[in-house]
């Protein structure tokens, strides 16, 4: 038994996050819609945290990439070798009308396990580091103040670690990697560590999804 548990690990790692392809074929970064609003957000694996947002009622679309480093226009593989300062992120295209930036980082902290110290699952490093940007002074007092009240309802058995800083800039992903969990569903790290994630994050955010993902 124990060697069979080893040899999935082993599996899962092999097809983790972390196993990318060599590519600087990078996805565009669109402009937001009249009307529409941003907000970056990095909770491990971005193959899931995009697909947990992008549920949402009121969020248009979700890119997945790199910030919080220092280099510009970083690869995949640059930011796997943690000498970047970036982690994977996902910037979010919303409308406030029908979703506001609270409700959204508050399902942000439920996308994600905050609690864990630069890394989530079997995804290590800081590149995996759970992070929240703020473009506002009232976007800091929104996450400190969520994050106050996650603690305070032991949600969690651990305090919340996540990172609250300024948003400087963000640098898109790879295009294999934009929408990678609907359409790499075979893949074991996805069916594994992926999908169990996103069907967590429905059931604590059930009344905040699509309709088509209330089911």
């Amino acid at each position: 038994m124990k060697r069979l548990s080893l040899y999935i690990l082993a599996l899962l790692l092999f097809w983790s996050c972390a196993n990318g392809q060599s590519t600087t074929d990078f996805a565009p970064v669109p402009q937001p819609k009249a009307g529409e609003k941003l907000a970056t957000f990095g909770g491990g694996c971005f193959w899931s945290m995009s697909e947990a947002m992008s549920e949402l009622k009121g969020v248009n679309k979700v890119v997945s990439g790199y910030a919080g480093g220092a280099k510009k226009n970083p690869t995949y593989e640059e930011v796997s070798s943690r000498e970047t300062g970036h982690a994977e992120v996902v910037q979010v295209y919303y409308d406030p009308n029908v979703i506001s930036y609270a409700k959204l980082a508050e399902a942000f902290f439920f996308a994600h396990d905050p609690t864990e110290l630069n890394r989530q699952g079997p995804d290590e490093g800081t590149d995996y580091r759970s992070i929240a940007f703020y473009r506002t002074p009232e976007e800091k007092t929104i996450l400190l103040d969520i994050i106050k009240k996650v603690n305070s309802t032991k949600h969690y058995t651990e305090p919340i670690v996540t990172q609250v800083v300024p948003f400087a800039a963000f640098y898109p992903a790879e295009k294999y990697h934009q929408g990678y969990y609907r359409l790499h569903g075979d893949n074991p790290y996805i069916s594994n560590v992926s999908e169990p994630k996103v069907m967590k994050f429905r059931k604590a955010e059930k009344a905040e999804l699509k309709p088509e993902f209330q089911k």
